[in-house]
């Protein structure tokens, strides 16, 4: 049976190929869905709905997955999630993300001065994921993200600054192919547009409310020597700490601390010239 649509959750096209390469994109895109929901899980209507399949199709997948420990049932409800395989499959890569070596010093010290929790979010394929969390020493901290968690690009604080950076047709383009997604957090693709065009003029992105009840957050886009977007670092004060002048002084740090990852990502990347 044929799916409904032609491209999986990330935009990549699907497209018949020889070898069963169709049900591995298939797969795999269902994969990524259950990873976005984490532990909550997702039903099979709610998977179909997201992956674009047929209940058939998106229930065959998840059997053979299943059989492969890479997908569980929950026991006792029909919602499924992420199979114990997957983080043990993941042990087999030991080193870490170099980008993350490097931003992680700058994440730390920004935390530090300016005492509100911080992010590092990276942008894979049309998602942001949190891949570091820094607890200030306010009072009251916003814990919006947890490390791991996906979202769509647009949805979070982040994704606005990482869209910011992109030329407006790029841009456009990703939140075309996310469109179905917003919906569910209450997202629309004008409202958007509306709020990467404010952060490129300003520089940085900030919302006065996020998807986090009382977080005010403010991000800084990092980007490769090539000038594309690598991710963000993000700082998420209260609401209440968060006036005029304290977003820029935010805004300032953050930036500062972005341009001094961004040259030493440079020098990791530039080939030194050999010793004659």
């Amino acid at each position: 049976m044929k799916s409904r649509g032609s491209r999986d959750p990330t935009g990549a096209p699907l497209v018949d190929r020889p070898g069963g390469t169709q049900s591995i994109q298939r797969a795999l895109a269902v994969l990524r869905i259950l990873a976005t929901a984490r532990e909550a899980g997702l039903r099979l209507s709610e998977i179909s709905k997201q992956a674009e399949l047929t209940r058939p199709t998106t229930h065959r997948i998840l059997s053979v997955l299943m059989a492969e420990d890479t997908v569980e049932r929950r026991k006792g409800s029909q919602r499924y999630v992420i199979g114990e395989q997957i983080p043990l499959l993941a042990l087999s890569r030991r080193s870490r993300d170099p980008l993350l070596d490097i931003v992680s010093p700058h994440l730390r010290s920004a935390v530090s001065e300016l005492g509100d929790t911080g992010f590092f979010t990276r942008c894979v394929g049309l998602e942001t994921v949190c891949v570091a969390r820094q607890l200030g020493t306010a009072p009251i901290q916003a814990l919006s993200w947890d490390v791991g968690e996906r979202r769509p690009l647009g949805v979070s604080n982040a994704g606005i600054a990482i869209l910011s950076s992109m030329p407006a047709g790029a841009a456009r383009e990703v939140l075309a192919k996310n469109r179905s997604r917003f919906s569910r957090y209450g997202f629309s693709t004008e409202g958007i547009l509306q709020e990467v065009a404010m952060a490129r003029s300003k520089g940085f992105a900030s919302r006065a409310l996020s998807l986090i009840p009382g977080a005010s957050p403010v991000s800084v886009t990092i980007r490769s020597p090539g000038g594309v977007a690598r991710g963000a670092l993000t700082i998420t004060p209260t609401a209440r700490r968060r006036s005029p002048e304290r977003t820029e002084e935010i805004a300032a740090c953050l930036r500062r601390h972005a341009t001094a990852a961004e040259f030493e990502l440079s020098n990791a990347v530039t080939p030194r010239p050999a010793r004659g």
